[in-house]
């Protein structure tokens, strides 16, 4: 079970480094089962740290991370982040697991929905502050409950119209800002519990987000945009398969 669980970790840290997101979408599933709520949160929130502190700091590049968007995203997650940490504290194992199956599809269906033509168009309008207290805030909720903050955040920098690069690196700081805030509250919480194999699920998070390196610097334009859709359809099957009925 350790195995499969690396391998989900893996898979998920390459789809990460190749389309900024996609760990946790895939990840997150399997290691609700494998290792319970908990656990699973844990790891998601340490291996979310390694694999984006590798994305800006590990590629040898000048990170093109969107600051405005990216402090006020990690402000508004704040009271998100408590609330999560108390629903993965008080809520039964099944109901979480619900709910990740859930977050994945939304993923898909709100995708699909707010698709454009090409990834890299002009910006548009800054975004409205409640559109930006809701991402934000959604995201922490659903960061400690789950680990599967990205969705959210996904979500409001495509609309944004900023290069494949910057959507990337803006998600790997705001993913830095949730796991570096979000383990204390855990901690808090009574809900922050290191799994038995968390070195093996780092080793493989390492190894998956190198070779994603390579595969990221051919997805412009339209690819980056089907690959964004590919993660999502991929993992909500993956959800759907191992929720509990």
């Amino acid at each position: 079970m350790i195995a499969l669980a690396a391998g989900a970790v893996f898979l998920g840290a390459a789809l990460q480094s190749a389309t900024g997101f996609g760990f946790a979408l895939v990840a997150a599933p399997l290691l609700f089962v494998i290792l319970g709520p908990q656990e699973a949160v844990t790891a998601g929130v340490l291996l979310g740290l390694e694999l984006n502190l590798l994305t800006l700091a590990g590629e040898g590049r000048r990170p093109r991370v969107e600051r405005g968007d990216a402090l006020a995203l990690v402000g508004w997650s704040l009271p998100g982040l408590v609330l999560g940490a108390l629903a993965l504290r008080e809520l039964p194992d099944h109901l979480l697991s619900l709910l990740v199956a859930l977050a994945v599809l939304a993923g898909l269906a709100l995708r699909l929905r707010a698709r454009r033509p090409g990834a890299g168009a002009a910006p548009t309008a800054p975004p409205r502050p409640w559109q930006t207290a809701v991402a934000g805030a959604s995201s922490g909720a659903l960061a400690t409950s789950t680990s599967l903050s990205g969705p959210p955040l996904v979500f409001y920098l495509l609309a944004r119209g900023i290069s494949p690069v910057q959507v990337r690196d803006t998600l790997a700081a705001v993913f830095v800002a949730l796991s570096l805030i979000g383990t204390p509250v855990l901690l808090a919480t009574g809900t922050f519990a290191v799994p038995a194999a968390v070195g093996v699920l780092l080793l493989a998070g390492a190894v998956g987000q190198l070779l994603g390196r390579r595969a990221f610097a051919r997805l412009v334009g339209d690819r980056y945009e089907n690959a964004v859709l590919a993660v999502l359809a991929a993992t909500a099957l993956i959800a759907l398969a191992t929720t509990p009925l």
